[in-house]
This record gives C-alpha cells, structure tokens and sequence, in this order.
C-alpha cells in the first residue's frame, strides 16, 4: 500500500520546462514499485482535473484505486518549482493544495491485508490517521518526511516515528530533525526516535542505510543528462519497498539490496520530466542499470599487502 500525494507539477530545470505534467509522491512511488510487485494499492486523493489515461495507465500496471478518492468539481494538488544550476536546490514558486485540503485517507477493507506499506511524504498527522486505521501491524512500514513538517508539525512528526520501521529523509532533514551535523550522530538521535532503520538520501552521492552498529553506502550512478530531479526520491522509496515486497526477505543483507534497487529506480526518474521514464522501462533495463551499480560497487584489493 502506498499512501501520499498525485499531484500536477508545473517545473523548470536548467535543461527545459514543462507547465503541467503529472506527479505526487505516490505517483511516482507507485510507478517505481509496479515493476517488481502487484498489486499497488493506493490510498490518495484527486480531482476531476486528473488525466483519465493516467488512471488507466496506472491501473494496467495493477495500481488499485479503491483507496484513491476523486473530487469532480476540485481541482487536483498543484505545485510548481525551479531548480538551481546544481540541481540539488530548487525554489517552490507555487502550492495550490486543491483537494489536498480535504484529503482525509480512508484504507479500504480490502487494502487491509497489506505486509508492506509506504507513507510517502503527507502531513504528519495524515500518516498516523494511516497507521491507526491498520488493523494488524504490516511486516515492513516506511514513512518519507520533509522540512516543512519539521518547521509546522514536528510534535506530530514525533508522534508518527515510534510507529514505523524506517524512515526516510535526505541529508538536511536528517539534519534538522536530530540538531546534528554529522549523519552518523544524527542516525543514532533519530532511531532512538523510534524507526530502526534510517536512510538518508544524498542526491547524486548516494543513499546510506543505518541500522543499530552497521552502516551501508550505496553510491549513486553518475547519470550524462539529469533533466528532473523532482520525484527521485518518491521513486527511490518505491523501488526499495516493492523490491522488499517481491523477495519477502527483511534480513539486513537483502535492506541493502533494496537500497541499490531504490537508487536504481530513482537514476531512471531524473533522465525525463516526470515519472515518464518509469512509464517505459523494461525488467533488461532494470537488470543493466542495477549490474551498473554493482560494478561501481565492486573492489579487490589484497588487504594482506598493508600487514
């Protein structure tokens, strides 16, 4: 199940501009997890603005839309933003929350038997009412967060983490959240929190997975033509969770494996605006992208040479 925003984006990047193309959180966190589990069911709201094909689109992907409320006479959540020449920092220019602002997620019975649930970024207080509704406990649950929680509704955020397994957040929100400069410090005050993993996204260095003593660093695959950054990081969590869903495996060994098939999925993301590129790709483009990072990752090095 993945709970969070579909949306319209409005962006412009150092590499061109789009005026209205389809996104949201669980948008593109959907479209990542369809390709390794089925179905998706998705809890979220939408007006009568939003694309039919898109919902054909993503229901031909076995994404459920039972969970999904529409609003005929509202108008879809809208957000517009411009990215700097480094592409890591943006300026929001506009947030028309439309229908977000009666947004009150409702899990569906047949949602009710789901292991594996993701609440992308939300209120805070959205993604407790989530948890609340479950009636058992799912086997993995990972929440994404952002700054602007942290500044409006950080006791709600609090009230969230003790409920959840992993959190994930990028290098300034870890930041902000834990009063830490270091990300291992700050790891350590956030699972004392509550969740017992914690990523936290680097953008193009990568991802870092804590959990108690280990530490694992998956780097990020230098792409030629970053023209989107918007969504990675919708589409990294979607990837990690659907890939945890389709092995059924929580060992720590198989966590990191799910945190290379998150950065996979969130390199194909930048390569076009919106969550086009998740659209198209094929399992050998998964295969190939995913044996690329495995070859950053790969060393030999003889340690009896330094004893």
């Amino acid at each position: 199940m993945i709970v969070g925003t579909m949306a319209f984006d409005a962006i412009e990047t150092p590499f061109g501009k789009v005026d209205k193309i389809i996104g949201g959180s669980a948008t593109y966190a959907a479209w990542a997890a369809s390709h390794f589990v089925s179905p998706i069911k998705q809890v979220s709201i939408i007006g009568g603005d939003f694309p039919a094909e898109e919902i054909e689109l993503l229901k031909a992907k076995d994404v459920w839309f039972d969970g999904v409320e529409q609003l005929p006479n509202d108008k879809s959540f809208f957000w517009s933003g411009k990215y700097h020449l480094d592409m890591n920092n943006r300026d929001t220019l506009i947030t028309d929350l439309n229908v977000l602002a009666k947004f009150n997620p409702k899990v569906p019975e047949n949602y009710q038997d789901c292991d594996y649930v993701m609440l992308a970024n939300l209120m805070p207080s959205l993604q407790f009412s989530v948890i609340k509704q479950l009636r058992e406990r799912p086997a993995f649950l990972i929440m994404d967060t952002m700054n602007f929680w942290m500044e409006t509704a950080m006791e709600g955020l609090l009230e969230v983490l003790p409920h959840v397994d992993l959190l994930l957040v990028n290098e300034s929100e870890a930041r902000q959240l834990s009063g830490e400069v270091s990300l291992v410090r700050a790891a350590e005050k956030i699972r004392a929190m509550g969740p017992r993993y914690i990523i936290i996204k680097k953008g193009e260095h990568g991802a870092l997975l804590f959990y108690e003593n280990q530490l694992f660093a998956a780097p990020a695959l230098p792409i030629a033509d970053v023209i989107d950054p918007t969504g990675a990081g919708d589409s990294f969590g979607g990837g990690f969770i659907g890939y945890l869903a389709r092995t059924g495996d929580l060992s720590y060994s198989n966590m990191k494996a799910a945190v290379v098939i998150g950065s996979a999925m969130a390199s194909f993301c930048v390569e076009q605006f919106g969550p086009q590129a998740l659209k198209t790709i094929q399992p050998l483009d998964i295969a190939d992208r995913v044996s690329q990072f495995l070859e950053l990752m790969s060393v030999d090095i003889e340690v009896s040479l330094f004893i």
